[in-house]
C-alpha cells in the first residue's frame, strides 16, 4: 500500500532522514521505533507532505506522493494524527470528530463513521458535548484518533499516541490499536514504547540517527540483543 524508496529529507541545512526504503502492506500494522531524535516524526510528516523530501520516491497504492500537496495527501487515503494531538480545543469532541470529515468524500458517511468511531471509542459519545480542551489526556487522544478516522483513510499515521499518558490510560489505547488491527485498519505508528508498541504490531523498523538499523516481524525484534539491550533494559 504505502511505499518509501531511497528517501531522505530535513530541515533547511540539517539532514533527518538518510536513505529510508520502507513499506506497509493493506491490512498491517508496522511500527516505527527508535530513540529520541531518531528521525520518527520527520519520517510521518514526509509521508503526510508536510514536509518534502529532499530525494526518494513516495508512493501510495502505486499511485506518486511526491508531487503531491499537503492538503491533497487526504483525498488519497492517508491521515495523519501527529504527535501531541492537536484537537480544535474549544470546539465539542463531535464538532471534532465533524472536522474530520471536512473532504467532500467523508460527508456523504458522516453518520456512519459517527457511529463506528463511538463504537471504537465510547468514551467519545459520553463526552460528545464536551469542549475537547477539557478533556483528559488520553480522552483527547481519542478523540484525534477518531477525528482522523472520520476521513475515512486506508492509511493512519499515529505518531507517538501513548506520549505523556499514565501507563492505566497507554494501556487503554493499545488495547484500541488491537481492535483497530482485528478489524482490518492498516496503521503506521511512531512509537516509543517499544515492548508495548511491538505486542500490537506486525512487523517493525528501527530508526537510529535518520537510519533504518532493523527490519523485520515484531517477534524478531523482540528477540534482538541488539533491542533487548538498548531499549528493554534485559
Amino acid at each position: 500500500m504505502l511505499a518509501l524508496k531511497d528517501v531522505s529529507a530535513g530541515y533547511g541545512g540539517f539532514q533527518a532522514l538518510f536513505d529510508i526504503s520502507l513499506e506497509v502492506r493493506a491490512g498491517e500494522t508496522v511500527a516505527v521505533i527508535g530513540p529520541n531524535g531518531a528521525g520518527k516524526t520527520t519520517l510521518l510528516r514526509v509521508v503526510s507532505k508536510l514536509i518534502e523530501p529532499a530525494a526518494g520516491e513516495l508512493s501510495m497504492e502505486g499511485r506518486p506522493l511526491n508531487a503531491l500537496r499537503a492538503h491533497e495527501v487526504i483525498r488519497h487515503g492517508i491521515a495523519h494524527v501527529p504527535e501531541n494531538r492537536r484537537l480544535f480545543p474549544k470546539l465539542t469532541v463531535e464538532e471534532n470528530l465533524r472536522m474530520g470529515a471536512f473532504v467532500r468524500e467523508a460527508r456523504a458517511h458522516f453518520t456512519e463513521r459517527l457511529e463506528r468511531v463511538y463504537a471504537l471509542f465510547p468514551r467519545m459519545k459520553e463526552r460528545r458535548a464536551q469542549r475537547a480542551g477539557t478533556l483528559s489526556g488520553g480522552e483527547q487522544q481519542m478523540c484525534a484518533i477518531g477525528r482522523a478516522l472520520m476521513s475515512g483513510p486506508k492509511l493512519l499515521l499515529l505518531d507517538e499516541p501513548s506520549a505523556g499518558l499514565a501507563p492505566v490510560v497507554v494501556q487503554s489505547i493499545f488495547e484500541v490499536l488491537r481492535k483497530m488491527r482485528a478489524d482490518g485498519y492498516t496503521v503506521l505508528i511512531v512509537e516509543q514504547n517499544i515492548r508495548q508498541v511491538l505486542k500490537v504490531a506486525q512487523r517493525a523498523y528501527l530508526l537510529e540517527t535518520g537510519r533504518i538499523r532493523l527490519a523485520g516481524t515484531s517477534a524478531e525484534l523482540l528477540a534482538s540483543d541488539a533491542i533487548k539491550k538498548a531499549y528493554l533494559g534485559l
